[in-house]
């Protein structure tokens, strides 16, 4: 006896095939709920070669995407491109109807964050942003805690050799990039902070060191920002060093959570009671959705995705402010929502 119909896979095109394209592309290719219908790269070896892994034939291979959105019969894109291209790409693919995954930062300009913001909750149509914190396990459940107590104080860092494993690419080409360290991995801590504990940051004075001449490329950033609620915190990044170290340290009035990971495995988990007691909660990293999971999800069913424009938005602010800071040696204020970065007193 037949229960229904069907539903047809969601057919998607990628543009941009380095890492992100590759690898959360790679997830859609073989996901159950999704066909890769066109591919899109200004390099013609590399769509070649992603072309054949994928299955994609020659005539929907692109080196424009405008081009592919308007010949290739596509419900949703995968955007992972360089980030200062990331919002042309997005409101093209939105004014087709189509649904959208960004890779992170959604943009590097706040006005435009701002624009994708509007845009996106004017349409049905899904925007997920690549922060895949909000998927994993570790940071779900210090979320929880956060339902139920305020955030005080928190200190957030992370390193790695980024430089050096940026020497070649676009990542070190601030007109590509946006940005150094701090929009690249540096942006995931923001975000993973900013989701986890809700908090809306209000001011920040920062310091940087820069690899480029001209101050663009971040290779070190140390943030101090205070928050609305009157909660204060640090974060500190460095892509100058030999490897990858996470330490998020979240502190309310009965204690803290500590969320600790090194290179790019599952992190852990450690409660901190008032008496300095320590738990660790069980979690199942086996049991989290991928991107491809969770976005197609969201196209399916209709539903708000796990990482949202307006979180995007929030980071984008944070990230702004925290470059002003550095180069004007002020403390600025932020209002992510309603109008421009603006000195603090």
């Amino acid at each position: 006896m037949s229960h229904g119909t069907a539903r047809p896979p969601i057919r998607l095109g990628i543009v941009g095939l380095g890492y992100i394209g590759t690898t959360v592309g790679s997830q859609f290719y073989h996901h159950p709920n999704a066909t890769v219908e066109a591919i899109c790269d200004l390099d013609t070896d590399r769509l070649e070669g992603v072309g054949r892994t994928l299955g994609v034939p020659d005539d929907r291979q692109y080196a424009d995407y405008t081009a592919m959105l308007e010949d290739a019969s596509v419900d949703a894109v995968l955007v992972g491109t360089p980030h200062t291209l990331h919002y042309d790409q997005v409101v093209a693919a939105l004014d087709r109807g189509v649904h959208v995954y960004c890779d992170k930062p959604l943009t590097t300009d706040l006005e435009r964050a701002r624009d994708l913001a509007q845009r996106a909750e004017r349409t049905e149509l899904t925007v997920m942003v690549g922060y895949q914190r909000h998927l994993q396990a570790a940071f779900r459940t210090a979320r929880e805690r956060f339902l139920e107590h305020e955030p005080q104080w928190l200190t957030a860092s992370i390193t790695q050799d980024w430089i050096d494993d940026s020497r070649g690419t676009w990542r070190l080409e601030p007109e590509l990039s946006g940005g150094g360290f701090l929009y690249d991995t540096g942006s995931h801590v923001l975000d993973g902070v900013l989701w986890t504990t809700g908090l809306e940051p209000a001011s920040v004075a920062a310091s940087m060191d820069f690899h480029d001449d001209d101050g663009r490329i971040d290779r070190r950033a140390h943030l101090d920002v205070e928050f609305t609620n009157g909660a204060t915190g640090t974060f500190s990044f460095h892509g100058d060093v030999p490897s990858v170290r996470e330490h998020v340290h979240l502190w309310d009035q009965q204690g803290a959570v500590y969320l600790e990971g090194v290179q790019w495995g599952s992190r852990t988990v450690l409660e901190i009671d008032s008496d300095a007691g320590e738990y660790a909660p069980y979690i199942d990293p086996h049991g989290e959705p991928s991107r491809a999971d969770a976005f197609l999800e969201s196209v399916r069913e209709g539903t708000e995705p796990p990482a949202t424009v307006r979180d995007a938005l929030r980071v984008t602010a944070l990230t702004e402010a925290a470059y002003e800071a550095a180069r004007t040696g002020k403390r600025i204020s932020i209002d992510s929502l309603d109008s421009s970065v603006t000195d603090g007193d």
